[in-house]
């Protein structure tokens, strides 16, 4: 399975930005990822922001890693934390 990588930085209100990745199959439509990341603020209890085509922008593509696969099988997309996510 291919996987799209989308690079994402959603501005935290209290400073700073949290970085993460949106990755979803390789055929996954757009909006739906603004949909995926906008749950995973969620998630963290920040829902007073949303992430929007400025925040989130498509990387490239690779091979998906089994535990991404599991993920994106059972959510339909899986993240993966990067910076300021805690």
């Amino acid at each position: 399975m291919d996987v799209a990588i989308f690079d994402t930085y959603v501005k935290r209100r209290e400073g700073g930005y949290m970085h993460f990745d949106i990755i979803v199959s390789a055929d996954t439509n757009y909006e739906n990822v603004l949909t995926f990341g906008n749950a995973y603020l969620k998630s963290k209890s920040i829902e007073k922001q949303s992430v929007s085509s400025r925040d989130c922008r498509f990387c490239h593509v690779q091979e998906v890693i089994p535990i991404w696969e599991q993920n994106i099988r059972q959510h339909g997309y899986h993240i993966y934390e990067l910076e300021g996510c805690r």
